[in-house]
């Protein structure tokens, strides 16, 4: 993590960066180690020693570099690598080829957000001539359109092996507003093993799918309680606490007791709401549910495993990091997104946070997704002026 007097790296220009990463088909079930192989080699060119950080399969990584002082913590840039598919969108063009037009950059994640990267990645060699004061760490993750879940392992790094960071800027798009909360978001899979039987003898089996109704009507009764319970500080949309049964799937034939039945779920929570209380509220009913199936049916089972927990982002007024993003971004408020973000993760940690990036969520996930070169140039500028924070 230290840079050498004497770079000799290839120098890109933003938007030539920008073509290299959306190049890279990292969306989420893939690979991400071909642009993280990549990002090394071009930071190890101008002398930066960067660290991977893979998981646990060993087909990703994170990457972690600093530039400038290593004694000392400084402003972390943190994006995300993957990107969402492409597959049943009707893509104008190949979504792999970054394709300039009419004031836009159009490919899969140039907003969302390897524009991010890109400009940060592209102004490393401004950096390392600024001679900073002030470290500037780069932070990049993968499986956030998934599980949000690929900043953890560096993050507990974080004041152990690597940097504790001051200040942390997640650049998800936000038209450079400064995004200081969001809701939390935890998704589930529930699995219902019944016993089959013929329809006319119910008593001689139990219904998967009868007990999952029973669940997901039990969800849906949570979610319009919730619908009551309105956030009072007004910056939500909705205004509130939601649960939702995405998939329900059961069942092989009208006259048969099904033998199986998964549902898909999840709930979002507003910063300041217990993440707990419908999961604990679920477990309640699943255990009331199983005891009626197994009046019938000894065997039967109810089995529910959380797939992703990301905590939401509750505002942090004053805080380095906002303070210092205001100054970048030449905005005196902040705003609320309905979106998710790997932020929760680092405000959990204790590290001042604040999201805030180029473009606009939304074109993101969209067909043709791309960054207006307005949005991508203020993001340059936006760099720049933290070089010189960094620099004085």
């Amino acid at each position: 993590m230290t840079a050498s007097s004497q770079p000799t790296g290839q120098r890109y220009a933003p938007l030539d960066m920008l073509a290299r990463l959306v190049a890279f088909d990292t969306v989420s079930h893939k690979s991400n180690l071909d642009l993280i192989a990549f990002v090394e080699d071009y930071l190890a060119g101008w002398g930066v020693t960067s660290v991977r950080i893979p998981n646990a399969s060993g087909d990703k990584a994170a990457l972690f570099a600093t530039i400038g002082p290593q004694d000392r913590g400084g402003v972390l840039l943190s994006g995300h690598t993957d990107v969402v598919p492409v597959e049943g969108q009707a893509w104008s063009r190949d979504p792999f080829t970054l394709h300039v037009a009419d004031g836009r950059a159009y490919g899969r994640g140039a907003v969302d957000m390897k524009g991010f990267i890109a400009l940060a990645l592209a102004l490393v060699p401004d950096f390392l001539a600024a001679d900073l004061k002030t470290p500037i760490h780069l932070f990049f993750s993968y499986d956030e359109e998934v599980t949000c879940l690929g900043v953890v392992d560096g993050i507990a790094r974080m004041g152990q092996d690597l940097p504790r960071p001051r200040a942390v800027i997640v650049g998800e798009p936000t038209s450079l507003d400064l995004a200081d909360a969001h809701k939390g978001i935890r998704t589930f899979f529930t699995t219902i093993t019944g016993v089959a039987a013929h329809s006319s003898k119910p008593h001689l089996g139990a219904s998967a799918v009868h007990a999952g109704t029973r669940l997901a009507a039990g969800l849906v009764a949570m979610a319009d309680e919730r619908e009551g319970r309105l956030d009072p500080s007004g910056r939500f949309d909705p205004p509130y606490d939601t649960v939702h049964v995405g998939k329900f799937h059961g069942g092989i034939a009208r006259n048969i007791l099904a033998d199986r039945c998964d549902l898909s779920w999840e709930v979002r929570t507003l910063p300041g709401s217990d993440p707990d209380d419908v999961p604990a509220r679920f477990k309640t009913l699943s255990d009331e549910v199983l005891g009626r199936m197994r009046k019938t049916a000894p065997s039967a089972t109810i089995e529910t495993v959380m797939s992703s927990d990301v905590p939401g982002l509750a505002p942090d007024p004053g805080s380095e990091a906002e303070t210092l993003v205001m100054r970048l971004a030449g905005r005196n408020s902040t705003i609320a997104v309905a979106y998710a973000t790997e932020a929760g993760h680092f405000q959990r940690a204790g590290l001042p946070t604040i999201v805030c990036g180029p473009g606009s969520i939304d074109q993101a996930h969209q067909p043709d997704e791309f960054i207006t070169l307005e949005q991508f140039a203020a993001g340059e500028a936006f760099m720049r002026r933290l070089l010189a924070e960094c620099r004085g």
